[in-house]
C-alpha cells in the first residue's frame, strides 16, 4: 500500500512540475517573446475599423560573418485623427497638427477643412507616420476632437537597398495590408500575421492551446524571413549599375551576383530603382522585376552554352578546327563576324576568345538540329523558380522552327530571348562543373518560436558533362588573361572566366537596329573552383557600341572587390579540382 501511494505522489508530482514547466515557457513566449506587441497593444486604445495595429514579420539582409541585417521591419509611431462632430476649432486645430505633421498630412489645409466640415462622421485619419516626439507633443495639447493614436507601418532601413527584391507592402484586395512584389509577395504568407493573439486576455492566452505551447500551428506557418543577400556587395553592385546607367544614358542596367555551386543569391539589381518608404512618388513601371520579368536577346554570352553543349554531345572537342570566312550565308541570310573580319583554319578557343558569330553558327551545325533543341529547351524551356514573383518564360520558339538560320542566330545569342535569372543560371552551369542549380534569395525562415528553418533547393540537374564545362571554362579563362581590355585585365593571383556580349536591339517590325544594342558580361572565379559569378546587362546605352567599353570597368571592379571583400585565396599556380563528369 505504501509503495502504491508514494508511487501516486511521485506521479502528481511530476504532473505538477510538468505543468509548471508548460505556465513557465508559455510566460517567457508571451512576456519576452511578445512582450513589445503587447506593450504596444497597450499604447493603442482606439484602431479604425475594429482592427489591431498592424503585424507582419521581418526581412534580413546576411553579411559575410552571418549577422542579419534589417532590411524590412516595422516602425512605430502615431496617426492623428479627427471627430468632426467634436471638432470645436478647426482652424486652430489645423495649425497644431500642422505644426508637427506638415509632412505626413493627408489634406491640405483647404482639404482638412472640408474634412473637418463632414459632420456626419466620426473618425477620419489626417496624418500618419509621426514620430514618437511629435504625438506625444500634439497629444499633450488635448485639442477637443483631436485623437493622438500609436500606429506600426512597414519600414525599410535600406531604403533603395534591394527595393526591387525585398518588394513592397500595400493594400490589395479585400482592403487588407499585404506584400504585393518581391519577397514581400512571395513569402507573404510567412511574413502575415494574424493578430489575433495580441488581443486575447492574458489568462486565456497562457491556458489556450495547451498542448502546442512550444510551435504551435501558427508559429509553424508565420515567421521571419533571411535571405542571401549581403548588403555591402548589394550596395557596391547598385552603385556601379547606377554609374553605368547615368554615363551611357542607358534605358536601365541590371546586376546578379551569385553563387553558382548552390544557386544562392549574393545580390541583385536593376536601376533605376525606387525606395519602399516612399510609396506615393513611386514609378509603377519600377516596381516589376526586370531580372525575372523581361527577356532580353544577350547575344555572345550565349557562346559558352552553344560550346558547352557541342562539347558535352561529343560533336567537337577543343582541338577541332574549322574554317572562318568571316561572313557564311545561312537560308539567304548573312551571318558575319563583328568585325567582318576571316580567321581561316582556327581551334574552338578562338571562337569564345574572339566571339567569333561565324564559328558560332558552325558549331551549331555541328550539333545538329534536334540536339541543339534539346539542349537549349532543357536549359531556357522552362522557369528557374527562384522565390520573387511574375517570372517570365523564356521565348525560344524559334527552336521549333525547321530553318537553320534561327538555330546559327540563337547559337550567338540572337533570335531568343530569355531573362537574365536564366542566363546566369545556364552561365552557372558551365561554371560549377555542369548542374543546372535552382537560383534564389530565402536561405532559411526563422519562426516565431524562435527555431530556424533552412531552406532546402535541391542539388539541381546535370545539363553538361563535367569535361565540356571544364573546357568552356578554360576558353573563357583565356578570354579574360588576353583578350579582355586588351589584356590588361589580367589578374597574376587568380583565375577568372569571363564572355561579353553585344546584341543588336530588335525594331517593332522584327528586324534590328544597326545603332542601338544591349551590353551584356559575365565572369565567374576563380575559374575551376568558382566562389562567384557575375551577370551585368545595360540596355540601350549611347555613344558606346561594345560592352567590352561599357561593362567591363564595373566586372573588373566588382570582381575585385569580392576577391578582397572575401578574403578568396589565390589560385594562380595551385592545383585546381576537375569537375566530376
Amino acid at each position: 500500500m505504501r509503495a502504491q501511494f508514494r508511487t501516486r505522489i511521485r506521479l502528481v508530482l511530476a504532473c505538477i512540475v510538468f505543468v509548471a514547466l508548460l505556465i513557465l515557457t508559455r510566460l517567457y513566449f508571451i512576456q519576452i517573446v511578445h512582450g513589445q506587441e503587447y506593450s504596444q497593444k497597450a499604447d493603442s486604445q482606439f484602431a479604425s475599423g475594429g482592427s489591431g495595429l498592424f503585424d507582419r514579420g521581418s526581412i534580413y539582409f546576411t553579411r559575410k560573418d552571418g549577422t542579419l541585417i534589417s532590411a524590412a521591419t516595422l516602425a512605430s509611431g502615431f496617426l492623428v485623427a479627427i471627430n468632426p462632430q467634436t471638432l470645436a476649432d478647426p482652424e486652430a486645430a489645423y495649425m497644431a497638427i500642422d505644426a508637427v505633421a506638415s509632412t505626413t498630412l493627408a489634406f491640405d489645409h483647404a482639404g482638412f477643412l472640408a474634412a473637418a466640415a463632414k459632420k456626419s462622421q466620426v473618425y477620419i485619419e489626417v496624418a500618419h507616420h509621426l514620430s514618437d516626439a511629435a504625438g506625444q507633443t500634439l497629444a499633450a495639447e488635448n485639442i477637443p476632437g483631436v485623437e493622438v493614436l500609436r500606429e506600426r507601418w512597414r519600414y525599410y532601413p535600406g531604403g533603395s537597398l534591394a527595393a526591387q527584391s525585398i518588394g513592397i507592402v500595400s493594400y490589395g484586395s479585400g482592403d487588407v495590408l499585404s506584400g504585393q512584389t518581391g519577397l514581400e509577395a512571395t513569402y507573404d504568407e510567412t511574413l502575415s500575421r494574424s493578430g489575433n493573439s495580441l488581443y486575447k486576455n492574458f489568462f486565456a492566452e497562457l491556458f489556450s492551446n495547451v498542448g502546442n505551447l512550444l510551435v504551435n500551428a501558427q508559429d509553424a506557418r508565420e515567421g521571419d524571413v533571411v535571405t542571401t543577400i549581403e548588403p555591402e556587395v548589394e550596395t557596391r553592385l547598385e552603385t556601379d549599375l547606377a554609374k553605368i546607367t547615368t554615363t551611357y544614358s542607358s534605358q536601365s542596367s541590371g546586376g546578379i551576383i551569385m553563387d553558382p555551386s548552390t544557386g544562392a543569391i549574393i545580390a541583385l539589381a536593376t536601376y533605376p530603382t525606387f525606395d519602399g518608404n516612399d510609396l506615393q512618388n513611386i514609378d509603377p513601371q519600377r516596381l516589376s522585376n526586370q531580372l525575372v520579368e523581361h527577356v532580353y536577346e544577350f547575344g555572345s554570352i550565349m557562346k559558352p552554352i552553344t560550346m558547352a553543349s557541342a562539347l558535352s554531345a561529343g560533336v567537337i572537342t577543343p582541338q577541332t578546327t574549322y574554317n572562318d570566312t568571316g561572313c557564311i550565308i545561312v537560308d539567304k541570310a548573312r551571318i558575319c563576324n563583328w568585325n567582318y573580319k576571316p580567321y581561316g583554319v582556327i581551334p574552338m578557343q578562338t571562337i569564345i576568345e574572339q566571339s567569333l558569330n561565324v564559328g558560332a553558327s558552325w558549331v551549331a551545325e555541328q550539333l545538329g538540329q534536334t540536339q541543339f533543341r534539346a539542349y537549349f529547351t532543357k536549359i531556357f524551356g522552362q522557369k528557374t523558380g527562384i522565390d520573387l514573383p511574375n517570372e517570365t518564360d523564356a521565348l525560344i520558339g524559334n527552336l521549333f522552327k525547321p530553318q537553320q538560320v534561327y538555330y546559327d542566330t540563337a547559337a550567338f545569342g540572337e533570335g531568343i530571348a530569355v531573362t537574365p535569372i536564366q542566363m546566369i543560371r545556364a552561365l552557372a552551369a558551365v561554371a560549377n562543373g555542369g548542374i543546372l542549380v535552382e537560383p534564389h534569395l530565402v536561405s532559411a525562415i526563422r519562426l516565431d518560436s524562435g527555431i530556424v528553418r533552412p531552406l532546402d533547393w535541391g542539388e539541381g540537374t546535370r545539363v553538361f558533362s563535367g569535361t565540356a564545362a571544364r573546357d568552356t571554362t578554360v576558353m573563357m579563362d583565356a578570354l579574360f588573361d588576353h583578350t579582355l581590355d586588351g589584356g590588361k585585365a589580367m589578374i597574376p593571383t587568380m583565375s577568372v572566366a569571363a564572355k561579353t556580349g553585344t546584341a543588336q536591339l530588335p525594331t517593332p517590325t522584327g528586324t534590328y537596329y544597326t545603332n542601338r544594342f544591349f551590353h551584356s558580361e559575365v565572369a565567374f572565379f576563380p575559374s575551376f573552383n568558382p566562389r562567384f559569378i557575375i551577370l551585368l546587362y545595360t540596355n540601350d546605352p549611347k555613344g558606346v557600341e561594345y560592352a567590352s567599353k561599357s561593362l567591363t570597368p564595373s566586372l573588373l571592379d566588382l570582381t575585385h572587390f569580392l576577391i578582397d571583400y572575401y578574403a578568396i585565396p589565390p589560385d594562380r599556380g595551385f592545383a585546381t579540382v576537375t569537375p566530376s563528369v
